[in-house]
């Protein structure tokens, strides 16, 4: 199956998966900047919608080479590589703890058993041993919005867009990037740093019958550079590129401004058929409301290894596998994906879900911790399922915005943390599943510093004192604090002057139960030191838009750890504030210096340093009172196999699900 656009997505969105507090299959939403955040300014307030089109015109004008100079450039040979090949290559250095069958049979109740599993269960298929006929009947607790690879803005559009799209790259379980053997024939940097030139393979077809070529990456390029086009989440990235330019129908280059530790994850954005919009696009640039553009989206044209077979809003979306993917001229170019159909079965609630898979409808899903514990301990789970865990690097936390008039002092954000029973949410709320969170980078990242900050533990006497210092004490004995503050950029724009106010604020969350409760138990140990916490559980639509507009005081969500430290950047620095996902509003010139220093250090060692400092200035400031890493806990059908896990989970890695398969011999 192609990762290609997992891949790039994950650069953009940091691991999309699970801001909002929502896992990539727990997920009835996940956010990213859907709607338009690069502003235009003019005089008589044009919007957006009422410009001129304009292809790449935030693209800066510069004369790139041409075709014969580029030859007589010095040039680094980069490594292009069949990442199953790779995982392959892993595993014969692997040896499994148990058979697969002696997994199945066993329960998983200790770590020792969930090593066996693993273990057993991520042994890939030999000879004859793949029913390439078979359904995978996958989870998803949302329905997607669109098929459209630029226009992806939820977990669930990425996993069904991730197995349709074409892409040159892929990166490996430990974020290595790689080209992808199956699109490139070569993949070289220039020795100045500041070019990447690949070799398209002459064997790409998209599902019409066109063949992919290095002008439907450069227009994707032009697309995505365009103002007009509402897709600032893939743009963040893509615009630290100089240009892109196609010499020929294989031979494409990309330009940098500088040679950054960076480049190699700017060059990789998803890819649409130009054939198919470059004559649509000017009267749509929203790619989403006009005739034509709707019937791409119910009809899209795939560069990757699926089509859409089928789609029922609100109930399944079916995949089929797309012959000529693997196929040129008769002869197999590409590894044949191992299911004839892939089922995304659209279920909301995980009860509901996870009563699917006791009855063996559905094959795979994300479990919670109290899932895990108390609800697939019995015969009527292990009948058809078996089920495992790994390390995820995922943390979830409470935001607190910047503009809110309670929340600009560091001793107050440092005093939410000191308030909150951090040991409760760990016990009760995470069954003693997962671990606490002491910043944003996972103890066993290489960008995490060598000695991880003290966890919080609660204390409310320390908070109390905090609050104090910040001006924030009960003067009236109605038993709320209260303070004067200043209120001059409330959340409509207008100013109210300085006043005195109760500290009474509503932290947001989305609709799951789980998440409601943690929000309920920060209610309830700030009540205990005077603050009045609301709990506002909202729909998505409508959770993102306020975000996105700044308009809340505080939030509880999660997010992944992206394939380069860097792209935190979207999330802390100032400029992401109005151009990213800083829905917080946070602004640190140290942070905004420090990931510039970042990207230019080419240096391992010294570019690990500047990640950990990031890291234990963020834990200081308490942008963020972090709470914990989710591991992943998973449920799978016993008739699956070659399931294996990285710190993105099962998926979103290179090979990720190509591996997965169902046995011949289940059958």
């Amino acid at each position: 199956m192609n990762i290609a656009l997992r891949f790039s997505l994950l650069l953009y969105f940091t691991s999309l998966i699970t801001l909002l507090g929502c896992s990539s299959s727990e997920l009835t939403e996940t956010a990213t900047n859907s709607t338009e955040a690069d502003s235009v300014s003019s005089e008589d307030e044009e919007t957006k919608e009422d410009m001129q089109f304009v292809l790449g015109d935030l693209i800066p004008e510069f004369n790139p080479p041409t075709k014969e100079e580029l030859g007589n450039t010095e040039w680094t040979d980069k490594p292009v590589v069949d990442v199953y090949q790779l995982m392959t290559d892993r595993k014969e250095n692997e040896v499994a703890m148990m058979t697969a069958g002696e997994a199945m049979a066993i329960r998983n109740n200790t770590p020792e058993d969930n090593d066996k599993i693993v273990s057993a269960m991520g042994a890939l298929a030999v000879d004859g041993e793949i029913d390439y006929s078979a359904e995978w009947n996958r989870h998803t607790a949302a329905d997607i919005r669109s098929t459209n690879p630029l226009m992806i803005s939820s977990s669930a559009e990425f996993d069904v867009s991730g197995l349709m799209s074409a892409g040159l790259f892929s990166f490996d379980w430990n974020f290595t990037p790689y080209g992808n053997e199956g699109a490139l024939v070569s993949w070289q940097t220039s020795a100045d740093g500041l070019m990447d030139m690949v070799v398209m393979r002459d064997d790409l077809t998209w599902s019409d019958g066109e063949k992919i070529t290095a002008y439907d990456v450069e227009f994707s390029y032009q697309v995505i550079m365009s103002s007009t086009v509402p897709i600032p989440a893939v743009r963040s990235g893509t615009d630290q590129l100089k240009g892109v330019k196609a010499y020929d129908e294989k031979t494409l280059v990309y330009f940098h401004f500088e040679p950054l530790a960076t480049n190699v994850w700017n060059i990789n954005f998803p890819i649409i058929p130009k054939h198919k919009y470059e004559n649509t696009i000017a009267d749509d640039p929203t790619l989403a409301t006009s005739p034509a553009h709707v019937e791409l989206d119910e009809n899209p044209v795939s560069g990757g290894a699926y089509t859409i077979l089928k789609r029922v809003r609100g109930q399944e979306i079916i995949l089929k596998r797309r012959e000529s993917y693997y196929m040129f001229d008769d002869q197999q170019v590409r590894q044949k994906p191992h299911f004839e159909t892939v089922r995304f079965k659209i279920i909301e609630n995980p009860n509901t879900a996870l009563l699917s898979m006791k009855k063996g409808e559905l094959e795979e899903m994300m479990l919670t911790p109290e899932q895990w514990q108390s609800q697939t301990i019995d015969d009527d789970f292990y009948k058809f399922n078996t089920k495992s865990y790994a390390l995820e690097w995922v943390y979830y936390y409470f935001g607190w915005n910047f503009r809110s008039p309670f929340f600009k002092d560091k001793r107050v954000r440092q005093a939410m943390s000191y308030a909150f029973n951090h040991q409760e949410l760990l016990e009760k709320h995470r069954f003693g599943m997962d671990e606490a969170s002491t910043g944003i980078f996972h103890r066993t990242s290489p960008w995490a510093p060598e000695t991880a900050p003290s966890t919080y533990q609660q204390d409310l006497s320390k908070a109390e004192d905090l609050l104090a210092e910040a001006g924030w004490d009960d003067t009236d004995g109605d038993g709320v604090l209260d303070n004067v503050v200043d209120l001059d950029a409330n959340f409509d724009g207008e100013s109210e002057g300085s006043r005195r106010i109760q500290f009474e604020f509503t932290i947001l969350t989305s609709n799951r139960p789980d998440r409601i409760a943690i929000c309920e138990l920060l209610q309830e140990n700030l009540d205990q030191i005077g603050i009045r916490c609301n709990v506002k559980p909202v729909e998505f639509t409508t959770l993102q838009a306020t975000m996105l507009e700044h308009k809340f005081h505080a939030v509880f969500a999660g997010w992944g750890t992206g394939a380069d430290p860097d792209t935190s950047e979207n999330l802390w620095t100032t400029k992401a504030i109005d151009n990213g996902r800083n829905y917080g509003c946070y602004s640190n010139p140290e942070i905004d210096k420090l990931f510039e220093q970042g990207k230019r250090e080419l240096d391992l060692a010294s570019r690990r340093k500047i990640y950990q400092q990031i890291h234990l200035t963020l834990w200081e400031d308490q942008p963020y009172t972090w709470l914990y890493f989710r591991n992943a806990y998973y449920a799978f059908n016993k008739s699956l196999r070659g399931y294996n896990y990285s710190p993105r989970g099962p998926y979103n890695y290179g090979p990720g699900e190509s591996t997965i398969f169902k046995s011949a011999k289940m059958q």
